[in-house]
């Protein structure tokens, strides 16, 4: 058993089934995620016989790294073994944070057009271990500061993959994250970012309500339809819903909707009027994403004077606007630029390179 995959109410029924009591999961908890240990032995503060019996039953494995690049602002990034895939985490500086990008899935089944990760296909979910393991792994690479604190100070579910399908690894990580014996981040620095998969958002907000963010990327359902599959299955309409309920437990006030800047496809003047009629259904900040361009795809970039004319319509519309920084993309660590190496299981790469031919 690979106790990375257990939260903390896992590692309790764990411990429990092994004849030992619930304090000795929070023991091995706090070694585990707060001192970055993997092995039993150096755990010294338990019983000889405890960290023998654990030795026997249980271990702890994170994914091996299979390359580690910094970029020139600072940007790293780790591309990790998974088996026959292998996924991307993004550690982020900024002056008064660090944020972690992890990834969900290997792959990603959503075929967003925009995306890189989406042009590879789908090979397998994480496991919890394996996403919670970017966050292990990030914490012992990059130490602390000289304070002694983590330089992790948030974590962004906005890697590889819809986290939203794959809940059920996801919400352990989650919970991981919020644990005091754990990590201890505030829900408030702990971000799920979705497509928009309706039902599992409705869970989440029962079961984890942590920040969340949404890929919204076009204001209308048509030009949606085209960029992200997943919007005929959850058309707008029922997108909005879901946020509005969502916010009645979320730990902040407003959703963050995510909005990739496509040259002549959605940065119009029309297209920011119909993000202000959205901002006026559900309390929100837009987050205005230059695209970052990867290999063979369709898209350009719009140019920064209608980026900047878009952000001063919405914000002039009293809609709270920023845009994102691009940051790592010179090691394809930028927004939409995670590919990892997958073997796709979908044969859509098959059907991609049919259709350009």
């Amino acid at each position: 058993m690979n106790l990375l995959d257990l939260d903390a109410r896992g590692l309790a029924d764990f411990f429990a089934g092994i004849g030992e009591k619930p304090f000795r999961a929070r023991q091995v908890l706090r070694w585990i995620h707060q001192r970055g240990e993997h092995d039993f032995e150096v755990m010294s503060d338990l019983a000889r016989s405890l960290r023998e019996n654990l030795a026997g039953k249980a271990f702890v494995q994170v994914p091996q790294v299979i390359s580690d690049n910094t970029s020139t602002d600072g940007t790293r990034k780790w591309l990790l073994d998974v088996g026959a895939s292998a996924i991307e985490a993004v550690f982020i500086p900024e002056t008064n944070r660090g944020t972690l990008c992890i990834s969900s899935q290997a792959g990603c089944t959503l075929a967003c057009g925009f995306c890189s990760t989406g042009k590879q296909g789908f090979n397998r979910n994480l496991r919890t271990s394996e996403i919670i393991g970017q966050l292990w792994l990030a914490n012992r690479f990059l130490g602390a500061t000289p304070r002694g604190e983590r330089v992790i100070s948030n974590v962004v579910m906005m890697g590889m993959g819809e986290p939203l399908l794959n809940y059920e690894a996801v919400v352990p990580a989650l919970n991981l994250m919020l644990d005091d014996n754990a990590y201890g981040l505030s829900r408030r620095r702990v971000t799920l970012s979705t497509s928009g998969i309706v039902p599992m958002m409705d869970r989440l907000r029962d079961e984890c309500p942590v920040a969340l963010a949404v890929s919204l990327h076009a204001p209308n359902d048509s030009l949606r339809d085209r960029l992200m599959p997943i919007n005929r299955k959850y058309p707008l309409k029922e997108l909005l819903g879901a946020c509005r309920r969502y916010l009645d437990r979320a730990p902040r006030d407003f959703v963050t909707f995510e909005y990739v800047m496509l040259d002549g496809l959605n940065d119009s003047a029309e297209h920011a009027q119909q993000l202000i009629e959205i901002a006026g259904e559900v309390s929100c900040k837009i987050n205005l994403i230059p695209f970052n361009p990867f290999p063979d795809s369709e898209f350009k970039r719009s140019s920064s004077e209608v980026i900047r004319r878009f952000s001063d319509t919405l914000n002039a519309a009293g809609v709270t606007t920023t845009t994102r920084k691009t940051r790592g993309d010179d090691i394809d660590a930028a927004c939409g630029q995670l590919a990892g190496r997958i073997v796709d299981r979908t044969r859509r790469t098959i059907r991609l390179a049919r259709v350009e031919a």
